[in-house]
Protein backbone atom coordinates (compact mmCIF):
# COMPACT_ATOMS: atom_id res chain seq x y z
CA UNK A 1 0.00 0.00 0.00
CA UNK A 2 2.89 2.60 0.79
CA UNK A 3 4.50 1.79 -2.78
CA UNK A 4 0.89 2.49 -4.08
CA UNK A 5 1.10 5.53 -2.34
CA UNK A 6 4.51 6.62 -3.51
CA UNK A 7 4.25 5.69 -6.92
CA UNK A 8 1.29 7.44 -8.02
CA UNK A 9 3.29 10.21 -6.06
CA UNK A 10 -0.41 10.77 -3.81
CA UNK A 11 2.27 12.03 -1.18
CA UNK A 12 3.47 15.01 -3.42
CA UNK A 13 -0.17 15.89 -4.10
CA UNK A 14 -1.32 16.06 -0.46
CA UNK A 15 1.67 18.03 0.66
CA UNK A 16 1.21 20.48 -2.04
CA UNK A 17 -2.86 20.82 -0.92
CA UNK A 18 -2.34 20.59 2.85
CA UNK A 19 1.05 22.15 3.94
CA UNK A 20 1.85 21.98 7.27
CA UNK A 21 0.79 24.82 9.42
CA UNK A 22 1.28 23.54 12.97
CA UNK A 23 4.91 22.60 14.92
CA UNK A 24 4.22 18.45 14.16
CA UNK A 25 7.21 16.83 13.31
CA UNK A 26 5.43 14.71 10.27
CA UNK A 27 4.04 16.14 7.04
CA UNK A 28 0.09 15.30 6.18
CA UNK A 29 0.79 12.97 3.56
CA UNK A 30 2.75 10.79 6.36
CA UNK A 31 -0.29 10.68 8.59
CA UNK A 32 -3.22 9.50 6.06
CA UNK A 33 -1.07 6.98 5.02
CA UNK A 34 -0.68 5.63 8.33
CA UNK A 35 -4.05 5.97 8.37
CA UNK A 36 -4.85 4.24 5.66
CA UNK A 37 -2.30 1.39 6.84
CA UNK A 38 -4.11 1.41 9.91
CA UNK A 39 -7.39 0.70 8.39
CA UNK A 40 -6.35 -2.11 6.28
CA UNK A 41 -4.24 -3.76 9.27
CA UNK A 42 -6.57 -6.73 9.38
CA UNK A 43 -6.08 -6.61 13.53
CA UNK A 44 -9.75 -5.46 14.04
CA UNK A 45 -8.15 -2.09 15.70
CA UNK A 46 -9.98 1.11 14.71
CA UNK A 47 -8.69 4.24 12.68
CA UNK A 48 -7.84 6.34 15.91
CA UNK A 49 -5.52 3.37 17.60
CA UNK A 50 -2.56 5.26 17.37
CA UNK A 51 0.08 4.27 17.87
CA UNK A 52 -0.35 1.16 19.24
CA UNK A 53 -1.04 -0.41 15.86
CA UNK A 54 2.74 0.63 14.23
CA UNK A 55 4.32 -1.34 17.46
CA UNK A 56 5.60 -4.21 15.68
CA UNK A 57 5.58 -2.55 12.30
CA UNK A 58 9.33 -0.61 10.46
CA UNK A 59 7.98 2.92 10.88
CA UNK A 60 11.15 4.12 8.88
CA UNK A 61 10.72 1.49 6.05
CA UNK A 62 7.28 2.97 5.36
CA UNK A 63 7.07 6.34 6.06
CA UNK A 64 10.82 7.91 5.77
CA UNK A 65 14.04 8.05 7.93
CA UNK A 66 13.68 9.36 11.54
CA UNK A 67 9.45 8.88 11.88
CA UNK A 68 9.02 6.47 14.67
CA UNK A 69 5.66 5.22 16.34
CA UNK A 70 5.55 7.90 18.48
CA UNK A 71 5.09 10.70 15.61
CA UNK A 72 2.08 9.31 14.53
CA UNK A 73 -0.32 10.30 17.50
CA UNK A 74 -3.34 11.39 18.29
CA UNK A 75 -2.23 15.01 17.87
CA UNK A 76 -1.45 14.73 14.79
CA UNK A 77 -4.47 12.66 13.44
CA UNK A 78 -6.88 15.09 14.63
CA UNK A 79 -4.27 17.83 12.89
CA UNK A 80 -4.94 16.28 9.34
CA UNK A 81 -8.44 15.88 9.84
CA UNK A 82 -8.74 19.04 10.84
CA UNK A 83 -6.78 20.58 7.43
CA UNK A 84 -8.89 17.99 5.21
CA UNK A 85 -11.74 19.49 6.51
CA UNK A 86 -10.55 22.77 6.06
CA UNK A 87 -9.82 22.09 2.21
CA UNK A 88 -12.67 19.95 1.69
CA UNK A 89 -13.04 15.94 1.63
CA UNK A 90 -14.80 15.51 -1.58
CA UNK A 91 -12.75 18.07 -3.08
CA UNK A 92 -9.40 16.75 -2.02
CA UNK A 93 -10.41 13.18 -2.90
CA UNK A 94 -11.59 14.38 -5.93
CA UNK A 95 -8.29 16.02 -7.01
CA UNK A 96 -6.19 12.81 -6.01
CA UNK A 97 -8.58 10.69 -8.06
CA UNK A 98 -7.63 12.95 -11.27
CA UNK A 99 -4.12 13.22 -10.57
CA UNK A 100 -3.64 9.46 -10.18
CA UNK A 101 -5.51 9.31 -13.50
CA UNK A 102 -3.29 11.34 -15.11
CA UNK A 103 -0.34 8.24 -14.17
CA UNK A 104 -1.96 5.37 -14.79
CA UNK A 105 -4.57 4.07 -17.44
CA UNK A 106 -7.52 3.99 -15.24
CA UNK A 107 -10.67 2.99 -17.83
CA UNK A 108 -13.67 4.45 -17.45
CA UNK A 109 -16.00 2.93 -19.55
CA UNK A 110 -18.52 2.21 -16.95
CA UNK A 111 -19.17 4.59 -13.96
CA UNK A 112 -21.28 3.02 -11.07
CA UNK A 113 -23.23 5.00 -9.21
CA UNK A 114 -25.04 4.06 -5.60
CA UNK A 115 -25.54 4.95 -1.98
CA UNK A 116 -25.28 3.92 1.38
CA UNK A 117 -25.87 4.69 5.08
CA UNK A 118 -23.16 4.84 7.64
CA UNK A 119 -24.52 4.02 11.35
CA UNK A 120 -23.10 5.74 14.12
CA UNK A 121 -22.96 5.93 17.55
CA UNK A 122 -23.81 8.75 20.43
CA UNK A 123 -25.62 11.84 20.23
CA UNK A 124 -24.66 14.67 17.72
CA UNK A 125 -26.43 18.29 18.17
CA UNK A 126 -26.66 20.51 15.49
CA UNK A 127 -24.16 23.60 16.02
CA UNK A 128 -21.94 22.43 13.07
CA UNK A 129 -24.63 24.62 10.68
CA UNK A 130 -22.23 23.82 7.72
CA UNK A 131 -21.71 19.79 8.09
CA UNK A 132 -24.09 17.25 7.47
CA UNK A 133 -27.13 16.32 9.46
CA UNK A 134 -26.57 13.01 11.86
CA UNK A 135 -29.89 12.08 11.83
CA UNK A 136 -31.94 9.28 11.80
CA UNK A 137 -33.04 8.09 8.15
CA UNK A 138 -33.87 4.83 6.27
CA UNK A 139 -30.93 2.21 7.11
CA UNK A 140 -29.66 -0.16 4.66
CA UNK A 141 -27.90 -2.20 7.56
CA UNK A 142 -31.13 -2.10 9.34
CA UNK A 143 -30.12 -0.12 12.72
CA UNK A 144 -33.07 1.86 12.71
CA UNK A 145 -32.17 2.64 16.28
CA UNK A 146 -28.74 4.60 15.12
CA UNK A 147 -28.04 7.88 13.56
CA UNK A 148 -26.44 7.74 10.03
CA UNK A 149 -24.89 9.76 7.34
CA UNK A 150 -24.94 8.89 3.75
CA UNK A 151 -22.16 7.72 1.86
CA UNK A 152 -22.11 8.62 -2.22
CA UNK A 153 -19.95 6.39 -4.47
CA UNK A 154 -18.98 6.46 -8.09
CA UNK A 155 -16.60 3.30 -8.51
CA UNK A 156 -15.50 2.25 -12.61
CA UNK A 157 -15.84 -1.18 -13.76
CA UNK A 158 -13.00 -2.48 -12.11
CA UNK A 159 -14.07 -1.10 -8.62
CA UNK A 160 -11.85 2.11 -8.42
CA UNK A 161 -13.56 4.86 -6.90
CA UNK A 162 -13.34 8.03 -8.06
CA UNK A 163 -15.77 9.96 -6.31
CA UNK A 164 -17.04 10.55 -2.78
CA UNK A 165 -19.39 12.50 -1.21
CA UNK A 166 -21.08 13.01 2.16
CA UNK A 167 -25.00 13.69 2.90
CA UNK A 168 -27.11 14.34 5.91
CA UNK A 169 -28.97 11.25 7.45
CA UNK A 170 -32.74 11.39 5.95
CA UNK A 171 -31.18 12.14 2.35
CA UNK A 172 -32.85 11.24 -0.65
CA UNK A 173 -31.32 8.33 -2.99
CA UNK A 174 -32.96 9.94 -6.06
CA UNK A 175 -31.12 13.37 -5.29
CA UNK A 176 -28.11 12.01 -4.13
CA UNK A 177 -26.92 9.77 -6.84
CA UNK A 178 -27.68 12.42 -9.54
CA UNK A 179 -25.26 14.82 -7.35
CA UNK A 180 -22.80 12.59 -7.49
CA UNK A 181 -22.42 11.84 -11.23
CA UNK A 182 -23.17 15.88 -12.40
CA UNK A 183 -20.18 16.47 -9.87
CA UNK A 184 -17.75 13.82 -11.38
CA UNK A 185 -19.05 14.98 -14.91
CA UNK A 186 -17.86 18.39 -14.34
CA UNK A 187 -14.50 17.26 -13.68
CA UNK A 188 -14.05 14.36 -15.75
CA UNK A 189 -12.55 14.26 -19.19
CA UNK A 190 -12.85 10.84 -20.78
CA UNK A 191 -11.09 10.20 -23.79
CA UNK A 192 -14.20 7.87 -25.04
CA UNK A 193 -18.18 7.46 -24.28
CA UNK A 194 -18.58 6.81 -20.49
CA UNK A 195 -22.11 4.85 -19.38
CA UNK A 196 -23.06 5.91 -16.04
CA UNK A 197 -24.93 2.89 -13.89
CA UNK A 198 -27.35 3.11 -11.58
CA UNK A 199 -29.97 1.38 -9.81
CA UNK A 200 -33.69 1.81 -9.80
CA UNK A 201 -33.49 4.91 -7.41
CA UNK A 202 -31.62 7.24 -10.00
CA UNK A 203 -34.55 6.54 -12.50
CA UNK A 204 -36.84 9.43 -12.01
CA UNK A 205 -37.98 11.86 -15.18
CA UNK A 206 -36.19 14.93 -13.09
CA UNK A 207 -32.79 13.10 -13.32
CA UNK A 208 -33.03 11.57 -16.71
CA UNK A 209 -34.11 15.28 -18.05
CA UNK A 210 -30.95 16.52 -16.02
CA UNK A 211 -28.37 13.97 -17.52
CA UNK A 212 -28.04 15.72 -20.58
CA UNK A 213 -26.55 14.26 -23.48
CA UNK A 214 -24.26 11.71 -21.27
CA UNK A 215 -25.06 7.93 -21.96
CA UNK A 216 -26.97 5.96 -18.97
CA UNK A 217 -28.14 2.41 -17.73
CA UNK A 218 -30.32 2.09 -15.27
CA UNK A 219 -32.90 -0.25 -14.34
CA UNK A 220 -36.43 1.04 -14.32
CA UNK A 221 -38.96 0.80 -11.25
CA UNK A 222 -41.73 -1.72 -11.17
CA UNK A 223 -43.90 0.74 -9.88
CA UNK A 224 -44.25 3.32 -12.91
CA UNK A 225 -47.01 2.43 -15.27
CA UNK A 226 -45.30 1.69 -18.62
CA UNK A 227 -43.37 -0.52 -16.60
CA UNK A 228 -46.59 -2.40 -14.99
CA UNK A 229 -47.75 -3.09 -18.39
CA UNK A 230 -44.87 -4.28 -19.63
CA UNK A 231 -44.26 -6.74 -16.71
CA UNK A 232 -47.60 -7.89 -17.24
CA UNK A 233 -47.82 -8.58 -20.90
CA UNK A 234 -47.40 -11.69 -22.47
CA UNK A 235 -43.95 -11.39 -24.93
CA UNK A 236 -42.21 -13.54 -26.24
CA UNK A 237 -38.67 -13.63 -25.25
CA UNK A 238 -35.97 -14.12 -27.25
CA UNK A 239 -32.47 -15.65 -25.55
CA UNK A 240 -29.76 -13.73 -25.78
CA UNK A 241 -27.16 -14.81 -27.16
CA UNK A 242 -24.40 -14.11 -24.90
CA UNK A 243 -25.48 -15.77 -21.99
CA UNK A 244 -28.60 -18.42 -22.28
CA UNK A 245 -29.35 -17.93 -18.49
CA UNK A 246 -31.71 -14.67 -19.66
CA UNK A 247 -34.45 -13.85 -22.19
CA UNK A 248 -35.33 -10.46 -23.90
CA UNK A 249 -37.50 -8.67 -25.35
CA UNK A 250 -36.32 -4.88 -26.22
CA UNK A 251 -38.96 -1.87 -26.96
CA UNK A 252 -38.35 1.54 -27.09
CA UNK A 253 -39.92 4.69 -25.49
CA UNK A 254 -40.46 8.05 -24.05
CA UNK A 255 -39.87 8.75 -20.47
CA UNK A 256 -39.04 12.09 -19.05
CA UNK A 257 -39.16 13.66 -22.64
CA UNK A 258 -36.12 11.48 -23.82
CA UNK A 259 -36.28 8.39 -26.33
CA UNK A 260 -34.55 5.79 -25.01
CA UNK A 261 -34.12 1.41 -25.48
CA UNK A 262 -35.87 -0.59 -22.67
CA UNK A 263 -35.25 -4.43 -22.14
CA UNK A 264 -36.96 -7.00 -20.25
CA UNK A 265 -35.19 -9.48 -19.22
CA UNK A 266 -35.69 -12.97 -17.77
CA UNK A 267 -33.24 -14.55 -15.38
CA UNK A 268 -33.93 -18.19 -15.32
CA UNK A 269 -31.91 -19.34 -12.30
CA UNK A 270 -33.44 -15.74 -10.64
CA UNK A 271 -37.05 -17.08 -11.17
CA UNK A 272 -35.90 -20.54 -10.12
CA UNK A 273 -34.96 -19.12 -7.09
CA UNK A 274 -38.03 -16.85 -6.56
CA UNK A 275 -40.40 -19.69 -7.52
CA UNK A 276 -39.15 -21.43 -4.57
CA UNK A 277 -39.55 -18.77 -2.19
CA UNK A 278 -43.11 -18.14 -3.54
CA UNK A 279 -44.25 -21.45 -2.56
CA UNK A 280 -42.89 -21.11 0.66
CA UNK A 281 -44.61 -17.55 1.16
CA UNK A 282 -47.84 -19.12 -0.58
CA UNK A 283 -48.80 -22.24 2.11
CA UNK A 284 -47.98 -19.59 4.72
CA UNK A 285 -51.18 -17.55 3.13
CA UNK A 286 -53.49 -20.11 2.33
CA UNK A 287 -52.66 -21.18 5.96
CA UNK A 288 -53.78 -18.06 7.01
CA UNK A 289 -56.90 -17.55 4.65
CA UNK A 290 -58.35 -20.96 5.98
CA UNK A 291 -57.96 -19.60 9.63
CA UNK A 292 -59.71 -16.59 8.64
CA UNK A 293 -62.24 -18.32 6.61
CA UNK A 294 -63.16 -20.49 9.66
CA UNK A 295 -64.28 -16.99 11.51
CA UNK A 296 -65.94 -15.90 8.44
CA UNK A 297 -68.22 -18.88 7.90
CA UNK A 298 -69.18 -18.31 11.65
CA UNK A 299 -70.42 -14.53 11.11
CA UNK A 300 -74.38 -14.16 10.81
CA UNK A 301 -75.95 -11.83 8.62
CA UNK A 302 -79.36 -10.05 8.24
CA UNK A 303 -80.00 -11.75 4.70
CA UNK A 304 -78.40 -13.22 1.52
CA UNK A 305 -77.39 -10.50 0.18
CA UNK A 306 -75.51 -8.97 3.25
CA UNK A 307 -73.44 -13.01 3.57
CA UNK A 308 -72.73 -12.74 -0.84
CA UNK A 309 -70.88 -9.16 -0.19
CA UNK A 310 -68.88 -10.22 2.72
CA UNK A 311 -67.59 -13.28 1.01
CA UNK A 312 -66.78 -11.13 -1.91
CA UNK A 313 -64.80 -8.30 0.17
CA UNK A 314 -63.31 -11.55 2.29
CA UNK A 315 -61.75 -12.92 -1.73
CA UNK A 316 -60.41 -9.71 -2.21
CA UNK A 317 -58.30 -9.56 0.79
CA UNK A 318 -56.92 -13.45 0.00
CA UNK A 319 -56.37 -13.30 -3.74
CA UNK A 320 -53.81 -16.43 -3.48
CA UNK A 321 -57.07 -18.56 -2.52
CA UNK A 322 -60.23 -18.86 -4.61
CA UNK A 323 -63.92 -20.48 -3.92
CA UNK A 324 -64.19 -23.82 -5.00
CA UNK A 325 -67.54 -23.77 -3.81
CA UNK A 326 -69.38 -20.69 -2.33
CA UNK A 327 -73.24 -20.80 -0.93
CA UNK A 328 -75.36 -19.29 1.66
CA UNK A 329 -77.14 -21.45 4.41
CA UNK A 330 -79.58 -20.10 7.09
CA UNK A 331 -80.13 -20.84 10.20
CA UNK A 332 -82.77 -20.28 13.11
CA UNK A 333 -81.72 -18.92 16.49
CA UNK A 334 -83.84 -17.39 19.19
CA UNK A 335 -83.15 -13.53 20.03
CA UNK A 336 -80.29 -12.23 21.57
CA UNK A 337 -80.12 -13.03 25.58
CA UNK A 338 -82.43 -15.36 25.85
CA UNK A 339 -81.49 -18.95 27.39
CA UNK A 340 -83.12 -22.68 27.37
CA UNK A 341 -84.77 -24.53 24.84
CA UNK A 342 -87.86 -22.85 22.75
CA UNK A 343 -90.95 -22.98 23.51
CA UNK A 344 -93.35 -24.73 21.16
CA UNK A 345 -95.26 -21.04 20.09
CA UNK A 346 -91.92 -19.16 20.10
CA UNK A 347 -90.79 -16.70 17.20
CA UNK A 348 -87.50 -17.51 16.09
CA UNK A 349 -85.16 -15.30 13.92
CA UNK A 350 -83.94 -16.64 10.48
CA UNK A 351 -80.00 -15.64 10.28
CA UNK A 352 -77.71 -16.39 7.38
CA UNK A 353 -74.08 -17.76 7.00
CA UNK A 354 -71.90 -18.53 4.29
CA UNK A 355 -70.58 -21.90 3.61
CA UNK A 356 -68.20 -22.93 1.25
CA UNK A 357 -64.62 -24.48 0.44
CA UNK A 358 -61.15 -22.44 -0.42
CA UNK A 359 -58.59 -23.62 -2.79
CA UNK A 360 -54.93 -22.32 -4.09
CA UNK A 361 -55.76 -19.39 -6.40
CA UNK A 362 -54.45 -21.01 -9.52
CA UNK A 363 -54.41 -17.94 -12.01
CA UNK A 364 -53.26 -16.03 -9.39
CA UNK A 365 -49.57 -18.28 -8.77
CA UNK A 366 -49.09 -18.79 -12.29
CA UNK A 367 -49.34 -15.21 -13.06
CA UNK A 368 -46.75 -14.60 -9.98
CA UNK A 369 -44.72 -17.18 -11.57
CA UNK A 370 -43.98 -15.49 -14.74
CA UNK A 371 -43.56 -12.24 -13.16
CA UNK A 372 -40.38 -14.19 -10.79
CA UNK A 373 -36.87 -13.34 -12.46
CA UNK A 374 -38.51 -10.26 -14.72
CA UNK A 375 -36.98 -7.02 -14.63
CA UNK A 376 -36.66 -3.92 -16.95
CA UNK A 377 -33.20 -2.25 -17.81
CA UNK A 378 -32.99 1.53 -19.91
CA UNK A 379 -30.71 3.51 -21.50
CA UNK A 380 -30.65 6.75 -23.69
CA UNK A 381 -28.22 4.84 -25.68
CA UNK A 382 -30.85 3.27 -27.91
CA UNK A 383 -28.31 1.43 -30.34
CA UNK A 384 -26.50 -0.11 -27.31
CA UNK A 385 -27.41 -4.23 -28.02
CA UNK A 386 -29.05 -5.86 -25.28
CA UNK A 387 -25.86 -8.05 -24.01
CA UNK A 388 -24.27 -5.02 -23.91
CA UNK A 389 -26.78 -2.97 -21.67
CA UNK A 390 -26.79 -6.52 -19.38
CA UNK A 391 -23.08 -6.57 -19.00
CA UNK A 392 -22.85 -3.22 -17.88
CA UNK A 393 -25.50 -3.24 -15.75
CA UNK A 394 -24.07 -6.41 -14.13
CA UNK A 395 -21.13 -4.15 -13.20
CA UNK A 396 -22.73 -2.63 -10.52
CA UNK A 397 -21.85 -5.04 -7.90
CA UNK A 398 -19.15 -3.10 -8.18
CA UNK A 399 -19.94 -0.26 -6.15
CA UNK A 400 -21.88 -2.89 -3.82
CA UNK A 401 -18.48 -4.41 -3.31
CA UNK A 402 -16.74 -1.41 -2.37
CA UNK A 403 -19.32 -0.18 0.41
CA UNK A 404 -19.32 -4.13 1.33
CA UNK A 405 -15.36 -3.51 1.70
CA UNK A 406 -15.90 -0.51 3.84
CA UNK A 407 -18.04 -2.11 6.16
CA UNK A 408 -16.06 -5.22 6.41
CA UNK A 409 -14.86 -6.62 9.66
CA UNK A 410 -12.21 -7.42 8.65
CA UNK A 411 -10.94 -4.12 7.74
CA UNK A 412 -12.65 -2.23 10.38
CA UNK A 413 -12.66 1.36 8.70
CA UNK A 414 -16.00 2.32 8.59
CA UNK A 415 -16.43 2.48 12.52
CA UNK A 416 -16.64 6.04 13.42
CA UNK A 417 -17.14 7.26 17.44
CA UNK A 418 -16.23 10.72 16.05
CA UNK A 419 -18.24 13.57 17.70
CA UNK A 420 -16.88 16.31 15.38
CA UNK A 421 -19.13 16.14 12.54
CA UNK A 422 -16.69 17.37 10.16
CA UNK A 423 -14.13 15.20 11.46
CA UNK A 424 -16.03 12.39 10.29
CA UNK A 425 -16.62 13.71 7.00
CA UNK A 426 -12.58 13.78 6.70
CA UNK A 427 -12.25 10.34 7.99
CA UNK A 428 -15.04 9.02 5.54
CA UNK A 429 -12.89 10.42 2.67
CA UNK A 430 -9.87 8.57 4.56
CA UNK A 431 -12.28 5.46 4.28
CA UNK A 432 -13.15 5.82 0.52
CA UNK A 433 -9.07 6.84 -0.05
CA UNK A 434 -7.84 3.12 1.73
CA UNK A 435 -10.63 1.74 -0.85
CA UNK A 436 -9.01 3.85 -3.75
CA UNK A 437 -5.49 2.40 -2.86
CA UNK A 438 -6.47 -1.22 -2.55
CA UNK A 439 -8.51 -1.37 -5.41
CA UNK A 440 -5.81 0.03 -7.47
CA UNK A 441 -3.29 -2.37 -6.37
CA UNK A 442 -5.65 -5.06 -6.89
CA UNK A 443 -6.23 -3.90 -10.34
CA UNK A 444 -2.55 -3.53 -10.55
CA UNK A 445 -1.26 -6.87 -9.97
CA UNK A 446 -4.34 -8.55 -11.86
CA UNK A 447 -3.01 -6.69 -15.12
CA UNK A 448 0.66 -7.67 -14.68
CA UNK A 449 -0.19 -11.22 -14.21
CA UNK A 450 -2.44 -10.95 -16.92
CA UNK A 451 0.81 -9.34 -19.25
CA UNK A 452 3.53 -11.51 -17.67
CA UNK A 453 1.28 -15.02 -17.89
CA UNK A 454 1.80 -15.49 -14.43
CA UNK A 455 0.28 -16.48 -11.58
CA UNK A 456 0.62 -17.06 -8.04
CA UNK A 457 -1.44 -20.12 -5.73
CA UNK A 458 -4.61 -19.15 -4.29
CA UNK A 459 -6.04 -20.18 -1.10
CA UNK A 460 -6.14 -23.72 -2.17
CA UNK A 461 -2.59 -23.79 -3.43
CA UNK A 462 -4.22 -23.36 -6.99
CA UNK A 463 -2.64 -20.88 -9.77
CA UNK A 464 -4.85 -17.95 -10.66
CA UNK A 465 -4.22 -14.59 -12.21
CA UNK A 466 -6.99 -13.13 -10.48
CA UNK A 467 -5.97 -13.02 -6.54
CA UNK A 468 -7.51 -10.19 -4.02
CA UNK A 469 -5.55 -8.03 -2.48
CA UNK A 470 -6.72 -9.69 1.00
CA UNK A 471 -4.98 -12.65 0.45
CA UNK A 472 -1.73 -10.84 -0.72
CA UNK A 473 -1.92 -9.15 2.37
CA UNK A 474 -2.51 -12.31 4.36
CA UNK A 475 0.39 -14.09 2.09
CA UNK A 476 2.40 -11.41 3.08
CA UNK A 477 2.11 -11.55 7.29
CA UNK A 478 4.96 -13.04 9.31
CA UNK A 479 7.62 -10.74 7.24
CA UNK A 480 9.39 -9.03 10.00
CA UNK A 481 12.32 -6.32 10.23
CA UNK A 482 16.08 -7.50 12.89
CA UNK A 483 17.81 -4.47 13.89
CA UNK A 484 20.93 -5.31 14.86
CA UNK A 485 24.00 -3.50 16.49
CA UNK A 486 27.61 -4.42 16.03
CA UNK A 487 30.29 -1.67 16.37
CA UNK A 488 27.90 1.19 16.39
CA UNK A 489 26.97 0.24 13.57
CA UNK A 490 23.14 -0.55 12.99
CA UNK A 491 22.27 -3.30 10.83
CA UNK A 492 18.92 -3.79 9.51
CA UNK A 493 17.47 -7.20 7.83
CA UNK A 494 14.08 -8.56 6.92
CA UNK A 495 13.57 -11.88 8.08
CA UNK A 496 11.21 -14.69 6.80
CA UNK A 497 10.70 -13.30 2.88
CA UNK A 498 10.29 -15.93 0.64
CA UNK A 499 10.37 -16.49 -3.54
CA UNK A 500 6.89 -15.67 -3.53
CA UNK A 501 6.80 -12.51 -1.94
CA UNK A 502 9.83 -11.14 -4.23
CA UNK A 503 7.58 -12.38 -6.81
CA UNK A 504 4.77 -10.10 -6.58
CA UNK A 505 7.04 -7.18 -5.57
CA UNK A 506 8.40 -7.91 -9.05
CA UNK A 507 5.65 -7.63 -10.52
CA UNK A 508 4.16 -4.78 -8.61
CA UNK A 509 7.86 -2.66 -9.51
CA UNK A 510 10.89 -1.49 -8.42
CA UNK A 511 9.09 1.19 -5.67
CA UNK A 512 7.67 -1.78 -3.83
CA UNK A 513 10.68 -3.99 -3.68
CA UNK A 514 12.65 -1.16 -2.39
CA UNK A 515 11.18 -1.44 0.91
CA UNK A 516 11.91 -4.67 1.58
CA UNK A 517 15.61 -4.12 0.63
Amino acid sequence: MAGVFRELEVDKLIDEKLPKERDHTIPHSVCILAMLLNGLGFVGQRLYLFPDFFKNISTERLFGDGITREDLNQYVIGETLDRIVKYGPTKLFTEIALHIMTLLPIPVHCLHADTTSVSVYGDYDDEETESIDITFGIPKNGRWDLKQFVLSLIVNQHGIPLFMNTHSGNSSDKNTILEAIKSLKSVLRPESEVYYVADSSFYTDNNIKNMGKSFWISRVPATITEAKELLTENLNLKTLKSDERYSFYQTFVEYGGVKQKWVLLLSHKMKEKKEQTLRTKLDKEVEKAEKSFKKLKGEDFFCEDDALKAAEKWIQDFPSVSFEKVDVRSIKKRESGKRGRPSKDEQLKTYYRINGIIKVNDAFVLNEMDKMGLFILASNDINLSPEDMLKYYKGQDNVEKGFRFLKSNTFSISKVYLKNKKKIEALTMIMVLCLMIYSIAEWKLRTKLEEENETIPDQKGKPTKRPTMRWVFFKFQGITELISQKKRQIKSEILNIEEIHWKILGLMGAKYENIYL
